[in-house]
């Protein structure tokens, strides 16, 4: 008898789709997923599933169960999370009630802050952290865009507690049957900025000028404004006692390389909300990684700049003719 495990996805975006659908097609756990954004729930119910599409080809229809919090009924073995920062904690309250004692918790999202929130509900032990280095889409609602060959992408994973114990390496099995690429390391916090400091400058670069990340990486002086921005973040989190878990270096290649090779034509996710008229989750990325500078003395005077320079082009959408 096969052993089962069921997952419910909180946030039915790009991100918490593909985790959710590829976890629903590729193994033998139960799937279900929750989301408060009424026009995609109400459009996955009208079409009895999500559009799904690979590299914008191949776009067919996955049957997935959906419900608000307050409808959902489930009682999951793993939450999955990937939410906006801003509407993290609302979406936490909301599904409050339905958190037990003997469910662990996954999240990989974008930026910092979602952690403290989240161990209001759930214990060190049941906190599963973690990073997704890949990229997709969300067409619209209950169409999503899957971008990169079949599994490819990896998913940085790593207990709070520092510890994996058996059960966190059970979630892994599951994430590799599924194809996300896992990968265990040992450090929590080291795990989480290593994309928060990539994000600080790829995310944010790309969408203060609106452009793709191989667009950005064409300009001759993208590595050096790479190294500027990553060289302060490192200084923060060194000076914050975090150990990222790559180098300055091979964070600086990665983001050459994910933006030359592996995702030349995506539009990261800040550029995704911007674009739509959307919050970015600057003050979460590069606004993080200024604020933990300055609780250590240290200036990030480069990310104060770009944190700043996002909001502006916020501000100053409303001047943009349509």
């Amino acid at each position: 008898m096969v052993n089962m495990t069921k997952y419910t996805v909180i946030g039915a975006g790009a991100m918490g789709l593909r985790y959710g659908v590829l976890m629903q097609e590729r193994t033998d756990n139960e799937v279900d997923f929750v989301d408060t954004w009424e026009p995609n729930v109400e459009k996955i119910k009208e079409q009895g599933g999500v559009f799904v599409s690979r590299d914008h080809e191949d776009k067919h229809l996955v049957p997935i169960n959906i419900d608000y919090p307050e409808d959902y009924q489930g009682d999951p073995d793993v939450w999955i999370i990937f939410v906006k920062q801003m509407q993290l904690a609302d979406m936490l309250k909301r599904c409050a009630h339905l958190f037990k004692d003997h469910q662990v918790v996954f999240t990989a999202m974008n930026g910092m802050g979602h952690i403290e929130k989240i161990s209001k509900y759930f214990s060190d032990e049941r906190i599963i952290g973690g990073t997704a280095m890949v990229a997709t889409v969300l067409n619209g609602p209950g169409d999503v865009d899957f971008m990169g060959k079949p599994r490819t992408g990896v998913t940085h994973m790593v207990n709070k507690t520092e510890k994996n114990d058996e059960r966190t390496l059970a979630i892994v099995k599951d994430f590799e049957e599924a194809g996300t690429g896992p990968v265990v390391t040992e450090k929590f916090m080291g795990t989480l900025m290593s994309k928060v400091v990539f994000n600080a400058v790829v995310n944010t670069l790309c969408t203060m000028f609106e452009i793709q990340m191989g667009q950005f990486i064409e300009y001759p002086g993208a590595k050096e404004m790479t190294w500027q921005l990553m060289n302060e973040s490192f200084d923060a989190c060194e000076r914050a006692g975090i150990q990222l878990v790559e180098t300055r270096a091979e964070e600086v290649e990665s983001v050459d390389y994910v933006s030359r090779v592996a995702n030349p034509f995506h539009y990261p996710s800040m550029y995704q909300d911007f674009s739509n008229g959307r919050p970015t989750e600057v003050d979460y990325i590069n606004g993080y990684i200024a604020k933990l500078g300055r609780e250590h003395d240290y200036t990030c005077r480069t990310h104060e700049f770009v944190t700043h320079e996002v909001h502006l082009a916020e501000a100053m959408r409303k001047y943009k003719k349509t």
